[in-house]
């Protein structure tokens, strides 16, 4: 008799046993693979922007003030309900068109409400052309077939999933192409005003979701600029990624966009934004045919949509570096997702020596949304810090509603989500760019390079007198460890540890960083 293995069963059925559960697996992945491809691209109408017009209410407000001489004008967007106040109110002014972009569109309050005005102005015959990363609409394809049955709406998807539901399941068979994400956020109204920054839509980015507040900045931008942005739709509107969402989801009767249905969020969300549009200055300004805009000159920067083929001369990255210009005397970075990578790290690093201030907030590890991330930046804090970088890391706990690039909640928890930099205190990105090499090779991205001394200077005196409650300041001990350094009311705080999280998250962190994942994150 043949011996037997410890578990009694003879060493061949062990084999058999593995191969009895491997087949139906192979099986599985094999049927998985078939049914995984995307439908064949049906016939798409290519549309274009509409012309510049100034007889509408947005138009004539618009070039009431317009200097004519290439420059455009400028509103930043930094508190929260100003933010989600400016994007209605364009949606409920536009008269010609709608050009709409977006990563992330959440079905809560801020996101019905959005979707529900969308609705309103395709019935006052307003052209609707709606274009979303299909990886931040969970919840919605029956809101948004519905919305897309309106004649004068047309949704697309871009980079789609091959299921609508269970949509992990593609990156089984189809990783390389679902791991690109559409990452751009636009909004343009009657190609004359567009809103270009790092918000998404829903209640974490307006400041109504109770359990997270992120704080970020985003530019109401008008005149030629508005025309750059809505050309850059074109051409993501009519790539080959743009798929209708008709040819992916089949419309539900009745599932109109409103926000005054059974399932939109609590009425108190609602109210509170209601009265904001009714109150708010912006909404004055138009009424009054002017808008109180900086005129200053501005320059759009962004991906092709097909980055993924794309050399890396004709990617954001390489634009960005050249209207930015040559570094001086200061830079200050705000990244909520820092991940700089070997050749970032060199970059930043070669500054403080040259007499250059580098200045970097990002989040804490008990602030970010993404432990993962943070693995890839805590690798390099040693070497920033030993070259004379200057390393910021926002606390966890809520805000006070003091506007800027920062925290703004009263109940939430505060996390950094706005990506701007600064340069010499004259020129200042607003976008979409985190500093990580998902931003840089991976997913396409988008925003502006304003040449103003006034916004930056206004961008630095806020970060100058909040980074020191706001953020622990890191540096490095004699023996080369970090300390985080944190200013109370009481004093001087020091942890020799990521302060307020927790014992297994930074374990987390730690395993991570020992895994070779830069490249992804």
């Amino acid at each position: 008799m043949a011996p037997r293995s410890s578990w009694g069963r003879r060493p061949g059925r062990v084999v058999c046993g593995w191969r009895g559960f491997l087949l139906p697996v192979l099986v599985w992945l094999t049927l998985l693979a078939g049914c995984s491809g995307l439908p064949p691209m049906p016939e798409r109408t290519t549309s274009a922007r509409l012309s510049p017009s100034s007889v509408t209410a947005i138009g004539r407000a618009v070039q009431a003030d317009n200097p004519g001489d290439g420059r455009s004008g400028l509103r930043a967007l930094s508190d929260p309900l100003d933010a989600f106040v400016a994007r209605m109110l364009l949606v409920r002014s536009a008269e010609a068109s709608l050009d709409i972009q977006y990563y992330i569109w959440r079905p809560d309050t801020t996101g019905l409400m959005l979707l529900d005005a969308l609705r309103q102005a395709a019935d006052r015959g307003v052209r609707v052309r709606l274009l979303l990363d299909d990886n931040g609409i969970a919840g919605l394809d029956g809101r948004l077939a519905a919305l897309d049955a309106h004649d004068r709406v047309e949704v697309r998807l871009f980079n789609p999933y091959p299921f609508r539901t269970a949509k992990a399941l593609g990156y089984v068979t189809d990783f390389a192409r679902l791991n690109r994400r559409m990452h751009n956020k636009a909004l343009v109204a009657d190609t004359q005003a567009a809103i270009v920054g790092g918000r998404n839509i829903g209640d974490a980015y307006f400041g109504a979701d109770p359990a997270l507040d992120f704080a970020d900045l985003d530019v109401l931008a008008a005149g030629p600029i508005a025309d750059d942005v809505a050309a850059a739709f074109d051409d993501y509107w009519n790539s080959a990624l743009a798929y209708p969402l008709a040819a992916l989801v089949d419309a539900e009767p009745g599932a109109a966009p409103s926000s005054n249905d059974d399932n939109a969020a609590p009425d108190v969300n609602g109210d509170r934004y209601r009265r904001a549009l009714r109150d708010a200055p912006l909404a004055r300004d138009l009424a009054a045919g002017r808008l109180a805009l900086e005129w200053v000159p501005m320059r759009l920067v962004v991906d092709p949509p097909d980055k993924a083929a794309a050399p890396p001369e004709r990617w954001m990255a390489a634009d960005l570096t050249e209207a930015l210009g040559p570094v001086r005397e200061q830079v200050d970075l705000i990244s909520p997702y820092f991940v700089p990578g070997a050749g970032g790290t060199a970059w930043l690093a070669r500054h403080p020596a040259a007499g250059v201030q580098v200045r970097v907030v990002t989040n804490s590890l008990a602030a970010t949304d993404v432990a993962a991330v943070h693995a890839g930046y805590a690798r390099r804090r040693v070497d920033l810090l030993r070259a004379g970088v200057r390393l910021y890391e926002l606390k966890p706990e809520p805000g006070r509603r003091t506007g800027g690039v920062w925290p703004v909640g009263g109940s939430s928890t505060a996390s950094l989500h706005g990506k701007t930099f600064a340069i010499d205190r004259q020129r200042v990105f607003v976008g979409s760019f985190n500093i990580d090499p998902r931003s840089l090779r991976l997913n396409t991205e988008m925003g502006l390079v304003i040449d103003s001394p006034a916004m930056a200077e206004a961008m630095l005196k806020g970060l100058d007198a909040k980074l020191p409650l706001s953020t622990y300041a890191l540096r490095l001990t004699g023996d080369g460890d970090i300390e985080w350094v944190e200013q109370t009311p009481a004093g001087e705080v020091v942890h020799d540890a990521e302060p307020r999280a927790s014992v297994w998250r930074r374990l987390l962190v730690t395993l991570l960083s020992w895994l070779p994942i830069e490249g992804l994150l």
